[in-house]
């Protein structure tokens, strides 16, 4: 089994090696080429992903093929750490991403957001206009809203109402139903002579492509929902890796326990 766990080790490091080139290379080429604050602010995670596991995989495949027992432990607590932290990880996106949902409207096809209803990390975490400035910078790049004012035909709004929007478009590209606004367009709606709606998101409205409701609460609220939804699913593929590098640190804790056996009892040319 120690010979068997070692090459097991071994290969499954090598692969990893391999996987690790081209995510530096992604790294490297937004670091060059990115021209959007959004692939600008990928650019370093990515760079650190692929270092992190060129390294690893270095250690772990050394150290398991040329018996290299330092190395391997290295490779260990660098396993059995990135367990913990998955670990943690999970519980928390759990707990975090548990409060919150998008309110359910008569009539309509659309749920509507506000970003009272998230957990307090999550409304501080967005809350924060640096933060906020950031990702509005990507919603704008990526224009979340033109599917919505990219039609031939201005739909009515009975056809408008139907709409299933994202949550992000939802949030982010019309005001909210209490505000009254005149609709126009789906990205276009006039702000009535009186208003007696207390939601301040009312205020912030602007018929400007690149203002929209952008600096709404509910545009901060659709996104923390999309992005809870995606933290839960990746909650659930992390339990999936969890439980594969759980399996991985036991095989690389026998190949280490080989190493050891090896030295403490070499094997001599003649002998069997």
């Amino acid at each position: 089994m120690g010979r068997v766990s070692n090459n097991l080790i071994g290969i499954l490091n090598f692969l990893t090696l391999l996987l690790s080139i081209p995510i530096l290379g992604a790294g490297i080429w937004l670091a060059h080429k990115g021209s959007t604050d959004c692939e600008k602010f990928l650019e370093k995670p990515v760079i650190a992903i692929g270092v992190f596991l060129l390294v690893v995989s270095l250690a772990g495949l050394i150290g398991a093929c040329f018996r290299v027992s330092w190395l391997l432990w290295v490779y260990l607590l660098v396993m059995f750490l990135l367990i913990v932290l998955l670990f943690c990880f999970t519980i928390f996106a759990f707990v975090v991403t548990n409060p919150g949902a998008g309110k359910t409207l008569s009539n309509r096809g659309y749920k509507e957001y506000r970003l009272g209803d998230y957990s307090n990390w999550l409304q501080k975490r967005f809350g924060d206009e640096k933060n906020w400035n950031k990702i509005k910078s990507c919603l704008i790049d990526g224009e979340v809203c033109r599917s919505m004012a990219a039609t031939n035909t201005t739909p009515t709004i009975t056809e408008f109402y139907a709409e299933h929007l994202s949550a992000v478009q939802s949030g982010c590209c019309k005001p909210a139903d209490e505000c009254n606004f005149v609709y126009v367009s789906p990205t276009v709606w006039n702000r009535p002579a009186n208003t007696t709606s207390t939601n301040t998101d009312c205020a912030l409205w602007d018929n400007d492509p690149l203002t929209l409701c952008f600096n709404c609460g509910s545009c901060k609220a659709g996104v923390i929902d999309n992005l809870k939804r995606d933290w839960k699913r990746a909650a659930i593929v992390n339990i999936i890796i969890l439980v594969v590098l759980v399996i991985v640190y036991s095989i690389g804790c026998c190949a280490f326990r080989n190493n050891r056996a090896d030295k403490a009892y070499p094997r001599y040319k003649g002998h069997p």
